[in-house]
């Protein structure tokens, strides 16, 4: 019964997300479907003339975009869902502090929880950025900074972590009390007030755009023709076939350098000890699956890739806070399946509750970014940041 609820919450995305990406003939569609798929199609229009509008203001100079006097690198893509940019990020981040550089990311730190209205009503702007990291030791948890936050400061020694809402603000808090050189924006693609020096957008080869539509017929944030405005693309999940793609970026974006890259798997932690245990000794083992992202089943296809025995799949909604009950629900399910582990993604596991000695263990994968093609254009875009 506990886990009843949020897994009809996962059904329910689930089919959201597959109804705004339905392509084709919506004639065919039930009457109460094709009802909802119109009234989806006009809030997309009406979404649409904001996007161009606001986009507009800021090329015009109508709407100040605001420099801070250092490097601004925005990492960021054209449609909502999964495209692998925290690994991304954290690779970038990596690169640039290994150069020497004073690095720091600021996030928004979504879904993080949130300071209580009356508090924000009465300081206004006046909090200063939640921080992280210090660069040298994580200050908060998950639940106050948002999951990807967390896990970049966790992975990231050296890196400042701010999450604020006003980016610019903790921009200047970056350079004022950490002598950051580098801001580097997740999620920043959208994020006009602030001035960005390069941008680097992600596209999902899986699926780059979706059915077209903008939101919330489709997964767009802004139409794909914005990609004029990158200066570096990274194709993200290649599988080497992207000939197509790069061919249609190419036309969208004739001056912004093409990387590709995949997600690779490395090995596997325990949530609770920290031992890790090789990606091989996956093979034959009966296990479970627990995931709570956007995209579950690239997860569950790379344990059954592995040779892992999966018995049953665990899914909540994306960025799901679990509760202890949870975990004790499905360690026990896990029992009496006779499982040897749980299989998690990093990004869940930053938001497991603490259980002491679980009867079954439960790991992690931990996945990095491996460049499978434009290394070199890669570099020379690190070096570019570092030149200026």
């Amino acid at each position: 019964m506990t886990r009843a609820l949020p897994n009809r919450r996962a059904r329910l995305e689930r089919f959201l997300l597959k109804l705004i990406q339905h392509e084709g003939d919506d004639q065919g569609q039930p009457r109460p479907i094709r009802w909802l798929l119109s009234i989806l199609e006009g809030c997309s229009r009406l979404f649409g003339i904001v996007v161009r509008l606001r986009a507009w203001l800021y090329e015009a100079g109508l709407k100040r975009r605001f420099p801070l006097g250092c490097q601004v690198i925005s990492v960021g893509n054209v449609t909502v869902g999964g495209t692998g940019k925290t690994p991304v990020v954290e690779i970038l981040a990596r690169t640039l502090r290994d150069e020497g550089r004073a690095v720091a990311i600021i996030s928004r730190g979504y879904r993080k929880k949130e300071t209580p209205f009356l508090q924000r009503l009465l300081h206004g702007e006046g909090f200063a950025p939640r921080v992280v990291s210090d660069g040298h030791r994580v200050l908060l948890g998950s639940d106050m900074s948002g999951d990807e936050p967390f896990m970049l400061a966790s992975n990231l020694p050296g890196v400042v972590v701010l999450v604020d809402k006003n980016r610019v603000k903790a921009g200047r808090y970056a350079i004022r009390h950490f002598g950051c050189d580098v801001l580097i924006l997740d999620d920043g693609f959208q994020y006009m007030k602030l001035r960005h020096s390069h941008e680097i957008v992600l596209v999902d080869s899986t699926n780059p755009f979706g059915n077209g539509h903008l939101l919330p017929r489709g997964i767009l944030r802004e139409p794909a023709a914005n990609i004029r405005r990158a200066n570096f693309i990274f194709i993200t999940k290649s599988d080497g076939q992207t000939d197509a793609l790069r061919a249609r970026l190419k036309r969208l974006n004739q001056t912004a350098e093409i990387a590709e890259c995949r997600h690779t798997p490395r090995f596997y932690r325990n949530v609770y000890s920290a031992e890790t245990m090789p990606l091989e000794k996956i093979a034959g083992m009966k296990v479970v699956t627990l995931a709570g992202i956007a995209a579950p089943m690239g997860f569950e296809n790379s344990v059954s890739a592995m040779g892992g025995r999966i018995l049953a799949h665990e899914r909540f909604p994306d960025h799901y806070r679990y509760r202890t009950q949870d975990i004790i629900n499905i360690i026990n399910n896990a029992d009496e399946l006779g499982a040897d582990a749980i299989l998690t993604t990093e990004k869940d596991a930053v938001r497991l509750p603490h259980l002491a000695h679980p009867k079954v263990p439960i790991f992690y994968m931990r996945m990095e970014i491996e460049i499978v093609r434009g290394f070199d254009n890669f570099r020379q875009c690190v070096d570019r940041i570092c030149m200026d």
